[in-house]
């Protein structure tokens, strides 16, 4: 696994670090947040979307970023996207 780091929240501090990522050998977006409290994640595992089973596969994992990482998430996709053109 190839990981290039492609940002962190702005707003990090010592405590907090949610981090975004690029896998260049897999070509896919890892990224590091907050875990859900378990009203959201609950939300989310009740979410119905056609063709989709209901729920969170033991595999996966819900986690939330503030929106002023959207920068850092649209620059993780360029990238991937970028990657996956060459």
């Amino acid at each position: 696994m190839a990981l290039r780091f492609i940002g962190i929240d702005p707003n990090t501090e010592t405590e907090e670090s949610p981090t975004v990522w690029i896998d260049e050998t897999r070509n896919e977006v890892v990224i590091q947040g907050w875990k859900p409290d378990s009203e959201l994640e609950a939300q989310c595992a009740a979410f119905e979307v056609p063709g989709h089973a209901v729920g969170i596969p033991d595999h996966e994992a819900v986690v939330r970023v503030p929106a002023r990482m959207v920068p850092i998430l649209r620059e993780a996709c360029n990238a991937a996207e970028r990657a996956e053109l060459h």
